[in-house]
């Protein structure tokens, strides 16, 4: 017990000590332990352990036209995400056409960045080196034992192959079964990215590095412009951080400032009361 008192004495000591050094000490471990407590929060809902459980998105494939100005509720450039772990195909919801996926059924639960289905992040034919692609599922192409193919939404069963007007497909005979993907945005993706030449082969589920929740708007803009800089992209035409809408770079601003005059209006503040004290 006498410990356990010491202990508790030392610790109140060391809270609320007014000691320069022990301050700054105190200071940096109380922010590390918050960080510690964001990254395990971060990593048990994504499943992400010890892996990143955010990505920056660096293009406009996901945007939607006529968006309200701050493009909040949808996937933009300079925008973070959360990437949570996927298992398998089945815990992918496609977003379908008329017979089938979650737009069929018009699933409120599976409605994400303004549209139906999941939206999935993969490395194009699997390869750890390649840049991971943020599109959404669209549907599951399933290639049969006989050789044919089946398409439940779109209502297509042992077909020869596989034409599908609304995603750019036409007399489409892949090698295997897989996820056809799509960016939002119908001006950068007009047909999906099996036919628009992004990766030709339907996405396996073990492509797949994860399926996007959530929204950080415009904090990932920091992050592609630093990545840029590292790269030395950032004067040239390539620069990621160039496809940031500028509405997004505005808001990105306002909330840094936002975020700056909360300390410095409590040391003002802190500054008028002690000179008041002293009067």
């Amino acid at each position: 017990m006498m410990k356990s008192k010491g202990a508790g004495s030392m610790f109140l000591r060391f809270w609320r000590t007014d000691d320069g050094k022990i301050s700054l000490i105190r200071d940096v471990l109380v922010a590390l332990i918050l960080v510690l407590i964001l990254l395990i929060s971060l990593w048990a809902y994504t499943g992400q352990w010890f892996s990143t459980p955010m990505v920056a998105i660096e293009s406009g494939s996901m945007m939607h036209q006529n968006e309200p100005w701050g493009r909040l509720g949808t996937i933009d450039a300079g925008d973070m995400v959360l990437l949570v772990k996927v298992n398998g195909k089945e815990d992918i919801v496609t977003r379908g056409g008329d017979c089938d996926g979650a737009y069929a059924t018009r699933d409120k639960d599976h409605y994400y960045y303004g549209d139906y289905g999941d939206v999935i992040i993969y490395r194009k034919y699997g390869n750890p080196d390649a840049k991971q692609i943020i599109h959404r599922a669209m549907c599951w192409i399933e290639l049969n034992d006989d050789g044919t193919y089946t398409v439940s939404e779109y209502c297509l069963y042992n077909e020869e192959s596989i034409t599908i007007k609304d995603l750019g497909l036409k007399n489409y005979q892949p090698s295997h079964s897989g996820f056809i993907t799509q960016g939002d945005n119908p001006v950068t993706n007009p047909t999906c990215d099996q036919m628009g030449g992004i990766c030709d082969e339907p996405i396996k589920p073990e492509w797949v590095t994860g399926k996007a929740r959530g929204e950080l708007p415009w904090i990932g803009t920091i992050n592609l412009f630093f990545d840029d800089l590292v790269s030395g992209r950032l004067l040239g035409s390539d620069a990621t951080v160039y496809n940031v809408p500028h509405d997004c770079v505005t808001c990105l601003m306002i909330l840094i400032a936002v975020l700056i005059s909360i300390p410095i209006s409590l040391d003002v503040y802190d500054w008028y009361k002690s000179k008041d004290e002293k009067d």
